[in-house]
C-alpha cells in the first residue's frame, strides 16, 4: 500500500517556485526529497512512480528507500522547476583550495537551475573576478594565499552588501564568533552534512536579501507618496511657501523647525523632508514629546545600560541611537521639562550621547526636526523654554498655515479625501454639492486636516446618491459657533463692514497687521475703528 508524507510547503524566494524539505525515511542512507514547483505533477523512471499534489507526496513501495542523486534525476527528467522569466541566475563564488571539495559543492548547488556557481582555488583568483557581482560568497577560512577573515574584509571593500559564508575544518568556536561578529552571514563545519546545511542556509540568505528589498521598494513607494507635490496639496501662496522651503531643507542636512496649529500636518511635512534627502536609506525616528512621562523622557531619547535605574533589566538605546545616520523628529518639543533641555542642547552640540548609567561615548549622525503648535519664541520670553537650545534647533524655521486660510485648498483637500476613502472602501465616487462645498469654504476649521478628513469620512458614509449634501456634515459646534453669522440686511453697510473686521480680528487673536492683509484694507483704518470702538481687540 503506498506511503503518504504530509509535506509543509513554503515559498522559496522571489522567483516564484516552490520548495520543499521533509526526511521520509529512517535507514540505508535516505537523505532529503526536493520537490520544486507547487502543481501537481507525476514522475516515472525505472517503474518507480512518485505523485505529487498539493499536500502530500505518494511513494509505491518499491520506492521505499532511495538515494538523493535519483531524486534529483527524477525531478530533472520530469521538468517541474519553473523560474520566472527575465531572472537573472543567482550566481554564486565558492572559494575552496582543494578541488574536489569546491567541485563537489558546486554539483550540489547546480541542481538548482536556478544558481549559477563558479569556483575559485584562492582568494586573489576570488578578488579577480570580484567585479561578476555574485550574489553570495562561500570561503574556506584557511586558503592558501590568504586567511579566511583577510579574504573577508577585501569582499566587504568591494561590496559590503555581498552576503558571505564561511566553511572550514576548524571547530574552533572562538573562530567562529569572531568571524559572525565580523559580519559573516553563517560558518559551517565542512563534514558529511556541509552541503545540505549550506543548501538551507543559501534559502535562509536569500530570504532576507528578498525581504530587504521589499522593504527598500516599500520605502521607495512611500518616499514617492511623500514627495513634495502629493505630501501637502494645494495651491495657496502659503502651502507653494511650504514646499519651497522643504525642497531646500531636502537638500542639506540642517535642523528644521516646524510650527503650525494642531492638524497641519508638521509629521507629514518631516517625512516629507527625510525621504526626499540623501538620509532617506535611514530611518526616521518619530517621538511625540507630551506623551511620554518626564521620568521617562531622558531614558527615551538617550538610551539606559542594564541595571542604571529600578527597572533598567536590560540595555535599551535610546531614540538618537535608532535615528542613526537617519532623522529624528521630536514633535511638541515645547512640552520638554526645562532640566532635559540642557541635556538636549549637550547632546546637540557634541553630537554624541552616553545612556544612562553607561560611560561608552556614542557618536551621532542624525539630522534633527522638530514641531510645536506653540510660539517657541513666546514660550522663551516666559522662561518655559531655552533660550540657547531654541537657537541651536531653530536651523531652517517652516510655518504651516491653518486651513482656514487656505481658501479653495480646502476643496482639493475635500476631493483627495473622499476619492481616497471610497476608493479604499469599494464606495461609489463621492462628490460635494455646491452647498456643502460652500459651508467647507466658510468653517473655521479649529482640528484643521484632521478634522476635514475625518469630517469627510463619515459624510461619504452617511449621504445618499454619492453626493454630500450640508446635512451630511457634522460640525464641532463650538467652533461653528464662533464663526461670522450670516450678515443682517437690516444692517447698515457700515454695521456690517465692522462685523466683518471685528470676526476677522478675533481669528487672528487681535493681530492688527495680518487681519489687515488679510482683508486687504489699510491697517490705519483697523486702528481707527478701535479708537472709536466700533470694534473691540
Amino acid at each position: 500500500m503506498p506511503k503518504k508524507l504530509p509535506i509543509p510547503w513554503f515559498k522559496y524566494g522571489e522567483l516564484g517556485y516552490w520548495m520543499v524539505f521533509r526526511r521520509i525515511g529512517y535507514a540505508r542512507g535516505l537523505s532529503r526529497i526536493r520537490l520544486l514547483d507547487r502543481r501537481e505533477g507525476y514522475a516515472k523512471t525505472n517503474a518507480k512512480k512518485i505523485n505529487i499534489d498539493n499536500q502530500h507526496v505518494t511513494i509505491n513501495s518499491e520506492l521505499t528507500f532511495f538515494h538523493f542523486s535519483e531524486i534529483c534525476f527524477v525531478f530533472r527528467k520530469i521538468s517541474i522547476i519553473s523560474v520566472m522569466p527575465n531572472n537573472s541566475p543567482y550566481h554564486i563564488f565558492i572559494v575552496d583550495d582543494d578541488p574536489w571539495y569546491s567541485e563537489f559543492l558546486s554539483y550540489h548547488l547546480s541542481l538548482n537551475p536556478d544558481y549559477k556557481v563558479s569556483t575559485f582555488h584562492s582568494g586573489k583568483s576570488c578578488l579577480q573576478h570580484i567585479s561578476q557581482q555574485p550574489q553570495l560568497i562561500t570561503i574556506d577560512f584557511s586558503l592558501p594565499d590568504m586567511y579566511g577573515d583577510e579574504l573577508f574584509k577585501s569582499i566587504q571593500e568591494f561590496n559590503k552588501d555581498i552576503p558571505v559564508i564561511v566553511i572550514s575544518s576548524q571547530e574552533e568556536i572562538q573562530v567562529a564568533v569572531q568571524l559572525l561578529k565580523m559580519g559573516v552571514k553563517d560558518y559551517l563545519v565542512k563534514d558529511e552534512h556541509t552541503q545540505d546545511i549550506l543548501w538551507n542556509s543559501i534559502i535562509r540568505i536569500r530570504e532576507t536579501q528578498q525581504l530587504k528589498e521589499e522593504v527598500q521598494q516599500l520605502k521607495e513607494e512611500l518616499g514617492k507618496k511623500l514627495s513634495f507635490k502629493h505630501a501637502l496639496l494645494g495651491q495657496s501662496e502659503g502651502i507653494q511657501q511650504v514646499v519651497k522651503l522643504m525642497e531646500k531643507a531636502s537638500q542639506t542636512s540642517i535642523n528644521v523647525s516646524i510650527t503650525g496649529e494642531t492638524g497641519t500636518g508638521k509629521e507629514v511635512v518631516a517625512k516629507s523632508i527625510h525621504y526626499n534627502s540623501s538620509r532617506k536609506k535611514k530611518k526616521i525616528v518619530a517621538v511625540n514629546m507630551s506623551a511620554i512621562p518626564k521620568e521617562l523622557a531622558e531614558s527615551e531619547l538617550f538610551g539606559h545600560e542594564k541595571g542604571a535605574f529600578t527597572g533598567a533589566l536590560t540595555r535599551k538605546p535610546g531614540k538618537f541611537e535608532e535615528a542613526q545616520g537617519g532623522t529624528l523628529f521630536l514633535d511638541e518639543i515645547a512640552e520638554m521639562d526645562l532640566s532635559l533641555q540642557s541635556k538636549l542642547l549637550r547632546v546637540l552640540q557634541e553630537r554624541e550621547v552616553v545612556r544612562i548609567g553607561g560611560q561608552d561615548t556614542i557618536t551621532l549622525d542624525v539630522r534633527l526636526i522638530v514641531a510645536t503648535h506653540k510660539n517657541l519664541l513666546q514660550e522663551v520670553e516666559k522662561g518655559n523654554f531655552r533660550e540657547d537650545l531654541y537657537y541651536r534647533i531653530m536651523g531652517l524655521p517652516i510655518h504651516l498655515p491653518p486651513l482656514r486660510e487656505r481658501g479653495h485648498d480646502i476643496l482639493l483637500l475635500a476631493k483627495h479625501f473622499l476619492d481616497e476613502f471610497c476608493s479604499s472602501n469599494n464606495l461609489p465616487t463621492t462628490t460635494l454639492s455646491p452647498e456643502a462645498s460652500q459651508q467647507l469654504l466658510h468653517y473655521s476649521f479649529p482640528g484643521n486636516v484632521r478634522e476635514l478628513k475625518a469630517m469627510l469620512e463619515l459624510a461619504a458614509v452617511l449621504c445618499s446618491n454619492a453626493c454630500i449634501e450640508p446635512n451630511d456634515l457634522h460640525w464641532n459646534t463650538s467652533a461653528k459657533a464662533k464663526q461670522l453669522k450670516p450678515l443682517s440686511a437690516q444692517g447698515t453697510l457700515k454695521e456690517q463692514i465692522a462685523e466683518i473686521i471685528q470676526h476677522q480680528l478675533n481669528a487672528n487673536q487681535g493681530d492688527v497687521l495680518k487681519t489687515a492683509e488679510q482683508l486687504d484694507i489699510g491697517k490705519s483704518r483697523i486702528y481707527q475703528m478701535l479708537e472709536k470702538g466700533e470694534i473691540k481687540k
